[in-house]
Parts: C-alpha cells; sequence; structure tokens
C-alpha cells in the first residue's frame, strides 16, 4: 500500500526458526525491492554455496598482496627501535643512503595508532623524537632487492638516549612508575570502551575513570541485595596471529596513487592516504583481491603503509613493504590486557539489584582498553556502574580485534553470573532464564542444552579420578551493526552477462559469494553466472570487514541494485512476451509470465536492451523503522546479536592440562545467507576463543621491555590435534529490517567461547581459574599447589 512521501508498507516474516512465523508491516521506500520469503523458499539464499574463489584459493591462483608484482618494484623495510622507551638524540641515513641499490631512505617522525599528546612539546623537546616501545618505526629505505633494502637499514646511524620504562600494568600505575608520555593524551580509541562525553582525567599513566555507560544507583542496589558476588578477573594481551602478514605495494604516479594492501576497510584506506598526503580522493585508488586474515588489525593505513607511500613518491617507483612474522607480533596491534573487578547483586529470586565493574587495561601505548557494553546490556539490570582506565606501558599499541572490549568482559562477567547461581543455589540456566529478556537466546538456551546433555551435569569437582570432566556454558552479545555508506552496482549486459561491483573487500568471510547468492536469487540466475568485482576503491564504496557488518550493510543494496536492474529489463522484454513488467517473473534462467504464457532465456532478454547495459546503483538504507527500534518488535533492545555456547573439557589435575572436548555453539545472525560459510565463521570464532582461553599470552621481559616470544614457535597457539569437536546450532532470527535481513555472526562465537570453557572447568576441578590463559600452573595455582604468584610470572 502506497502511503506517500515515497514510502510504502510491506508485510515482512518476523519470528525465531524453528518456530512459527508471523507477519509484520514495515514502512519502507518505494524503489526496494518486495519482501523475501522465509529461506525455505528461496533458490540460492540460505543455502550452502561454495565459496566463488575457494578454488583459486586451494590452487594458488587467487592474488594476494604479497604476489602483486609490478615493473620496477622496489623493496621496502624498516627500521626499528631496539629500546623500549628513548630519545632519538641523531639519525645519520648517509651511508644508507649511498649503498648500492638504495633508492631511497627516509626519517620517520611522526607515527599513528598510538595515543597523540593534546600539548605541544616544549622548544627543547622539539625535534627530539622519543620512541616508546620495542618496535617502534624510526626509518624506512627502499632498495632494488630485498638483500640490498635490508643491507642499508644496518648502515643506519641511531643514537638513543635510554629512558626508564615500565611494561606491566602494575607497575605502570604505580604513582613513581616511568611516564610513558609526558603529556595528557587525547583520542577515544576504539569499540573496546564506550566514549565519554569529555576527555577523562590523566594521573601518570592511568587515564580515566571513564563512567559512560552507568545508569541508576549501583551502591543502593548492592545495599538493597539479598546475595553478592564480588571477584578480580584478569586477562592478557592476544595477538592477531593473522595467517598473511600486513603487506602493501605503493605506487605513486604522476596521476595518482594506486595502493595494493591487505586490508580490512578499501575506503576508509582510500581516505586516510588522501588526507596524509594532500590527494583528492579521486587520484587514490585501493585494492585488495584476495587476504589472509585481519581481526581488525588491517583496519587502516599504519605506519608501514605510510611509509612505502611516501618511499614510492620520493623513488619514483612502486614500493613493496611486507611484515615478517617478528614485526607482525611488536607492531601491528593486538587486544589488550584487563584487570576487571566486577560485584554483582542479586534478590533472593535472582532478580539483577545491582552491577558494579571497575576495569583497568592496557592497549600498550594506545587506547581503548574497555570491556565494551556486554556487562551494561547482556542481563535485565537497573543500576549499573562501570569505570574504566586506560593504563600505558612502553609496548606496542592496542586495536580493534574480533569483539573488542566484549571478549575479556563476558571472560569476568559470565563467570560471576554462574558464581551468583551457585550462591543462590539455582541452575545457570535457570539463572538466565530469569534475568535475560532475549526471547532468541531462550531458545538457544534450549536447543544447547539438549544438545551438550546439560540434564547429566554434575556437582562442581564431583568427577573422581585424575582426569576430571565438567561442562559449562556462556552467553555473547554484539550490536548488529550497520554501515550505511555502503554501495554496488548490478549490470546487466547484451549477452545475458551479469556483475556486480563493489569496492568492498573480502577479508575471508566470502562476501562475495553472498553477493553473488543475492544477485541470482533475484534475477532467476545461477551464483556462478555472476560475475563479482569486489576490492576496488574504483567500484561503488563498500563497508568496511569489522564488527560483523559486512553482509548487514552490502546484501540489502545488492538486492535493491538487481531488484532495479531486473525491473529495466522486465520493461524492454515485455512487449515481445506480449505481457505487463508486473507480470513477469525471472526463474531459472528465464524470463516468463507468472500466468504461464509465453517466455524467453535470460540470454534472449537481454538482447533486448537498448544500449549495451543495464546499470543499477544501490546504497544501504535505514534499517526498516530506524536503527534505534531495530529489535522492538522481538524484544528488550538487549537482544541484539549473540549466541549461547556449551563447552566439555577434560581437566588433569595431575599435569593442569586442560582439553576442550566438545563445544555446542547456537547462533544467530538475523537471516542466515549461507551456512556452510557461517559454520566456517563460527569454527573460526570457537578456535579463536579456545587458544584466547588456554595458550596464547604475549609475554614481555620487565627488564629489558624485549617481547620474549614475538613468534608462532613460543607464542603459542590451539593446534590441529587440540581442536575440539564442534557443532553448530543456527537459527533463523527473522526480523523484518531490510531487504534481506541479514547480520553478522563473526563476533559472538568468540565471545562466549573462553568464559564456557572456564565454566566448564570449574565444573570439573570445583576451583575457579579467574585469569588467562588457564594454563598448567594457573590450574596447579587455583588448586593450592604452587602460589599464585608463580602463574602470573
Amino acid at each position: 500500500m502506497m502511503v506517500g512521501g515515497d514510502m510504502r508498507t510491506q508485510n515482512h516474516p518476523l519470528g525465531v526458526v524453528p518456530g512459527p512465523l508471523r507477519e509484520i508491516e514495515r514502512l519502507v521506500p518505494t524503489d526496494e525491492a518486495p519482501p523475501l520469503a522465509a529461506n525455505a523458499q528461496l533458490v540460492w539464499i540460505g543455502k550452502p554455496v561454495p565459496r566463488i574463489n575457494g578454488r583459486a584459493k586451494v590452487t594458488g591462483a587467487a592474488r594476494f598482496t604479497v604476489d602483486v608484482k609490478l615493473p620496477g618494484m622496489l623493496y621496502g623495510r624498516l627500521l626499528r627501535s631496539p629500546h623500549p622507551h628513548a630519545r632519538l638524540v641523531a639519525l645519520d641515513l648517509a651511508a644508507a643512503q649511498r649503498h648500492p641499490g638504495v633508492r631511497a631512505v627516509l626519517a620517520i617522525n611522526e607515527t599513528v595508532g598510538r595515543a597523540v599528546e593534546a600539548e605541544e612539546p616544549s622548544a627543547t623537546e622539539r625535534g627530539k623524537r622519543r620512541v616508546l616501545y620495542v618496535g617502534d618505526v624510526v626509518a624506512s629505505v627502499a632498495a632494488d632487492t630485498p638483500q640490498a633494502a635490508e643491507a642499508a637499514l644496518r648502515l643506519i646511524r641511531a643514537e638513543y638516549e635510554a629512558l626508564p620504562f615500565v611494561v606491566d600494568i602494575e607497575n605502570a600505575r604505580q604513582k613513581d612508575a616511568p611516564v610513558v608520555f609526558e603529556r595528557p593524551v587525547h583520542g577515544e580509541g576504539y569499540a573496546g570502551a564506550i566514549a565519554a562525553s569529555s576527555p577523562p582525567p590523566q594521573q601518570g599513566n592511568v587515564r580515566g575513570p571513564n563512567r559512560a555507560g552507568s545508569r541508576g544507583n549501583a551502591d543502593e542496589g548492592l545495599e538493597r541485595s539479598d546475595v553478592i558476588v564480588e571477584a578480580e578477573f584478569r586477562t592478557q594481551v592476544q595477538t592477531h596471529c593473522c595467517l598473511e602478514t600486513h603487506a602493501v605495494v605503493a605506487d605513486w604516479r604522476a596521476d595518482g596513487l594506486t595502493v595494493y594492501m591487505s586490508t580490512q576497510y578499501t575506503a576508509g584506506v582510500r581516505t586516510e592516504l588522501a588526507r596524509a598526503f594532500g590527494l583528492p580522493l579521486a587520484r587514490v585508488r585501493v585494492v585488495v583481491d584476495v587476504m589472509g586474515g585481519g581481526f581488525g588489525s588491517k583496519s587502516g593505513a599504519g605506519n608501514y603503509v605510510r611509509a612505502a607511500v611516501a618511499l614510492s613518491r620520493q623513488a619514483g617507483a612502486p614500493v613493496r613493504i611486507v611484515l615478517d612474522r617478528e614485526e607482525e607480533q611488536l607492531d601491528s596491534g593486538n587486544r589488550p590486557a584487563t584487570v576487571q573487578k566486577i560485584r554483582i547483586g542479586a534478590k533472593r529470586d535472582g532478580t539483577l539489584s545491582a552491577i558494579a565493574l571497575d576495569e583497568y587495561g592496557t592497549a600498550g601505548v594506545g587506547l581503548g582498553a574497555g570491556v565494551g557494553f556486554i556487562a551494561q546490556g547482556l542481563y535485565t539490570c537497573e543500576n549499573f556502574a562501570i569505570a574504566q582506565s586506560d593504563v600505558f606501558i612502553n609496548a606496542g599499541p592496542g586495536c580493534a580485534m574480533r569483539a573488542p572490549g566484549n571478549v575479556p568482559g563476558a571472560f569476568a562477567l559470565e563467570q560471576a553470573i554462574d558464581e551468583l547461581a551457585e550462591k543462590l543455589g539455582v541452575d545457570p540456566l535457570a539463572l538466565r532464564e530469569r534475568i535475560d529478556p532475549s526471547p532468541v537466546r531462550r531458545e538457544e538456551r534450549r536447543l544447547g542444552a539438549a544438545r551438550i546433555g546439560w540434564s547429566r551435569r554434575h556437582a562442581p569437582g564431583a568427577d573422581s579420578g585424575a582426569i576430571k570432566r565438567g561442562v559449562g556454558m556462556a552467553q555473547s552479545v554484539w550490536s548488529a551493526n550497520v554501515h550505511t555508506l555502503a554501495s554496488c552496482e548490478v549490470r546487466i549486459l547484451r549477452d545475458g552477462s551479469v556483475e556486480i561491483l563493489s569496492g568492498v573487500q573480502d577479508i575471508g568471510t566470502g562476501i562475495g559469494t553472498v553477493l553473488a547468492q543475492v544477485v541470482a536469487e533475484e534475477l532467476g540466475l545461477r551464483p556462478e553466472d555472476i560475475v563479482v568485482r569486489i576490492g576496488d576503491t574504483d567500484f561503488p564504496p563498500g563497508p568496511p570487514s569489522y564488527g560483523s557488518m559486512t553482509t548487514a550493510s552490502l546484501s540489502p543494496p545488492a538486492r535493491n541494485a538487481s531488484h532495479r536492474a531486473l525491473r529495466e529489463l522486465l520493461e524492454a522484454v515485455a512487449p515481445e512476451l506480449g505481457a505487463s513488467p508486473q507480470d513477469l517473473v525471472a526463474r531459472d534462467g528465464r524470463i516468463s509470465s507468472a500466468n504461464g504464457g509465453r517466455s524467453m532465456s535470460f540470454r534472449e532478454a537481454a538482447q533486448h536492451i537498448r544500449s549495451e547495459r543495464i546499470s543499477a546503483v544501490a546504497s544501504r538504507s535505514e534499517d526498516y523503522g530506524g536503527f534505534a527500534n531495530r529489535f522492538g518488535d522481538m524484544g528488550s533492545a538487549r537482544a541484539m546479536l549473540g549466541g549461547v555456547q556449551f563447552a566439555e573439557v577434560a581437566v588433569d589435575v595431575e599435569t593442569g592440562i586442560v582439553r576442550v572436548e566438545r563445544v555446542v555453539a547456537a547462533q544467530d545472525c538475523g537471516r542466515p545467507m549461507n551456512p556452510k560459510q557461517i559454520e566456517s565463521q563460527v569454527q573460526g570464532g570457537i578456535l579463536m576463543g579456545v587458544s584466547y582461553a588456554l595458550y596464547e599470552k604475549r609475554v614481555i621481559d620487565r627488564h629489558t621491555g624485549h617481547v620474549l616470544n614475538a613468534d608462532l614457535e613460543q607464542y603459542k597457539l590451539v593446534r590441529a590435534r587440540e581442536t575440539p569437536a564442534i557443532e553448530l546450532i543456527l537459527l533463523e532470527n527473522y526480523q523484518g529490517t531490510s531487504a534481506t535481513d541479514a547480520y553478522g555472526i563473526a563476533e559472538p562465537s568468540n565471545i562466549a567461547t573462553a568464559p564456557a570453557i572456564a565454566n566448564a572447568v570449574y565444573n570439573a576441578i570445583g576451583v575457579r581459574v579467574r585469569e588467562l590463559p588457564m594454563t598448567p600452573t594457573a590450574i596447579f595455582a587455583a588448586l593450592g599447589r604452587i602460589p599464585p604468584q608463580w602463574a602470573r610470572a
């Protein structure tokens, strides 16, 4: 029904499958595609379509950034500080510049990624740059060969004045600790901490507290509580460990700059470089064909990218910089460490009366070491108080990493909720039934508990023998993020071929395949019939690949553009078929009358296009009903996206080794677009969570400031033989919010894994482990067999 103002009403499916669906009326723009039926009634959407570039990846045909080789390309390297804190007294580049094969040498006076001091340095300090961590970038070179570049680095004479430093969070908080930043810093960091309305105070190395997000009166709520749980939890620094390290090839020419790089945001990098080098956007192009992971670390134009561009400009030739594994571990970002003191008060019936969270964390010389919004948004509680503080240390800056903030936040919150259930004498699932308003997670708890065999779960520590088994669970929540600066173009050419173009990058989640499915569904073709062109800023701008927003942002405009292109094609062929355009449908590669009249193949229909092609461009519109009311029909706004994780573990109390044997993940992501790719995402999130829970930890020598495990030999990751059996329960959660009703899934499975394992470990041994990773020494410390400080050494 038309309602004026270029809007109309549509009836969209609403509800959770398995379960009955009803319809909800939405007001939508008139040029949006019609409502999409539930997945069971569709041909390609919701089906396990193989990745369109899968063969290219496994055969080596796919072009990663390290495979880019341009004529006359030079090799760049970065000189890094060997000191954790020092003043750069002198930098002599002359010998490096004279070395055979060297084409460009640059001093790097400004770096990005770290917190920025708000005040100008004094006259005596100006021109004397300080390096703030081992691996801080000092200079760069470009040469004809990698060997010449390495030799040139060794010829650079850098003279340092060593300064006092601090590399652990506890010492950095002391009043007499060496100061990392000499003046107050500014900036908001990233999504790990909620932005404050005004800059938080800064004392020494501590910036905070940031109390944004508090509500009600937590002190009064705690006073009125019948039961209170109070505990301290610690999480470690986790590094991204992308299979493909950070890489870039920069090609500066008179007519513009082209950058090939492994990036999670082509449009964002383009904007950064245009601003940094004073270029119009039209003269900057960013290209990424395929990439080998990012997890948040490849979201911007970092120091290595800017160095490559500057070297290319100076040398007049393309410059390639690829970080080695040590550089990757030192200076490509990380998940910050946290210390969280949490208090939860409840009434006897389980109603939460207050949550108070005091957290401080360290992102090295960066900002944003908070614990996100999980504690304030997962459960119903009127009184919530939070105080988050950044603690600066002389270590590489943190950055966004798969569900920043919520991952360490869940480790504390979900263990505390289990402790509260035990104090109340109720099952952890029963307590969550009382305090969690989400109907979707209620269904996930029911299905997951049945699959894991929750009813057979024994009392904590009741298992006999040296190998003790336990079962635990935890929940997650993540924003259903949407980026409205997301567009694509669909083209139907006269020979019947179809293209979809977008600047969006495929970080490895398979967005190209999803786009092919969407276009094929709308045009009545097969996904393999669609030519997908993505990862190039010459195409319509795509959204970033972080925060689980790519599918949610781009699949609706892909469908709308396809719908508009098809409508134009049907208008062109309607006279030939003796029907009105409204009576024609595209199905099984043919255009035919819905009433069974004449038909023709899609290819024949395309020949009636008056020009060379039909082109339709669409951009992401607001969610139907507006973003603020996105979940109003499904319950509380806290529903968002999320899932429930169940873990089954075996703990050897004689060796302290924890083995995760099985994980059951009940997940929702709006409308599932491709179950095969969703399963891959969930498996990846769980493996990252297992690795975070049991193995990963950056270790810095507090006496030298050097990272002791800046490699993949001593930095431990989960391996194939430690991989648990993983089972996915995938719900279809229709919300009626966009042309596809799709949202992301990458974060929630990662968020809930570590706390589910921790709760399972408690169920196995009857003792809480409140610090990550849960190594054998941590288990022995929890069991009282060694002093707790040994586990932290």
